[in-house]
């Protein structure tokens, strides 16, 4: 028996376990004192009122067989048709439509964008910005391809354009992205969708964040881009855009008209979703199917607007001291250059032993992140406030 000697390759420990294993060990030492997490991108408000009625009726359904829900429908890779129509209605109001057999039901972004390589084989190109979500590299590197990347500099506001002088099969974007909080314009997105058809690639589009965009002039889904239909598979989650952190629910959109060799990649995708996943359970989907209500949209916009007062709070604190950062304004990560010409892990060490606050230093998203910082806006607003008066002190 042989392992997948692949994943001999990946740092000992995940970004976000190394972060909090020092947290907890500070914490431990340090009992008396209060220190504040800003550093992992999970949420602290409740889920709305509407997601938790539509869940207390899933769950009395289970309670009568004549209501009963077993296995999903479809062999489970499509999900029930309220969360579907929700979906489609979600994306008309974006301009943009879609059927039933483009939409796909998971446990999260996370997992699909680690899932969807089943569909590609190993000897294809990857290309991923630098810094990165760890995730895009890491399942690349367990599955041995080859991975290049795309320099996100302070120079270029971290939102690398495409080289032609490079040649990718698969491409992660995330907009807004991870960890820098930047986001393409519309004619940034449309350069990497021509790029890709140019290639024959496919882009896999992480919009885990777009709920967080205000400003109109930023596209919400890559496929208000035209072209994007035969070049990109997107990803979206509840997690932040409802707070389904814990609960875990999102949905991949697989466009008809994306083929690759002559095959409907959605095809291979329903294949590999009936073979390998047992679907989403029916009260998360139908508490899902709320979110994109009239009601839902009106609720989670609350809690949105929460997390969006907490960035701009932290932002505000970083303009008062001069400190150059991105994100901050339409997502809920606020990249900061770390003061005193620091590395990233000197900054996180100083600002744990000095203000108490923990964030997540940009080394860990690679090689462009060094010298940077990652605070996220997810906190409590009583947390967020006290944290940026730290912030202040130490800093100014």
């Amino acid at each position: 028996m042989k392992i997948n000697r692949n994943f001999l390759d990946l740092k000992e420990s995940y970004l976000f376990a190394t972060v909090g294993s020092k947290f907890t060990a500070y914490q431990k030492a340090h009992p008396e004192k209060k220190v504040i997490k800003l550093s992992i991108g999970d949420v602290t408000r409740p889920l709305a009122p509407c997601v938790i009625q539509a869940m207390h009726r899933a769950v009395e359904d289970l309670a009568h067989a004549e209501t009963f829900k077993g296995y999903g429908p479809d062999a489970t890779c499509y999900g029930y048709e309220s969360l579907i129509r929700s979906i489609e209605g979600s994306y008309a109001r974006k301009g943009v439509t879609l059927t039933d057999r483009e939409i796909f039901i998971s446990d999260g972004a996370k997992s699909d964008l680690s899932n969807i390589l089943d569909l590609f084989s190993a000897e294809n190109v990857v290309l991923v910005p630098d810094p990165v979500y760890p995730v895009y590299v890491d399942t690349n590197i367990m599955a041995g391809r080859k991975i290049v990347y795309a320099d996100a500099t302070e120079e270029n506001g971290f939102l690398p354009m495409p080289d032609e002088g490079v040649s990718a099969d698969i491409i992660y974007i995330c907009s807004p992205n991870n960890p820098t909080g930047a986001a393409y314009d519309r004619v940034g997105l449309k350069a990497w969708v021509d790029y890709a058809n140019r290639h024959g690639a496919v882009i896999l589009y992480d919009a885990a964040y777009e709920y967080f965009i205000c400003d109109p002039a930023l596209p919400r889904s890559i496929y208000e881009i035209e072209g994007a239909k035969t070049c990109a598979i997107e990803f979206c989650s509840y997690s932040k855009t409802a707070g389904f952190t814990g609960v875990r629910c999102g949905y991949t959109i697989v466009p008809a008209e994306l083929e690759r060799e002559g095959v409907p990649l959605a095809k291979l995708w329903a294949r590999r979703q009936s073979t390998k996943f047992n679907g989403v359970s029916y009260v998360t989907q139908m508490g899902a199917a709320a979110v994109f209500t009239e009601d839902g949209e009106r609720e989670v916009r609350q809690n949105l607007e929460y997390y969006r007062s907490n960035a701009r709070r932290i932002a505000s604190t970083l303009d008062e001291l001069g400190i150059y950062y991105t994100g901050g304004k339409n997502s809920p990560y606020i990249w900061m250059k770390c003061p005193g010409g620091r590395t990233s892990w000197e900054f996180f060490d100083w600002l744990l032993e000095e203000a108490n606050v923990v964030g997540t230093p940009g080394s860990g998203f690679g090689k462009n992140g060094e010298g940077f910082f990652r605070l996220t806006a997810f906190g409590s607003a009583e947390n967020t406030a006290e944290a940026c008066r730290r912030l202040k002190k130490l800093l100014g």
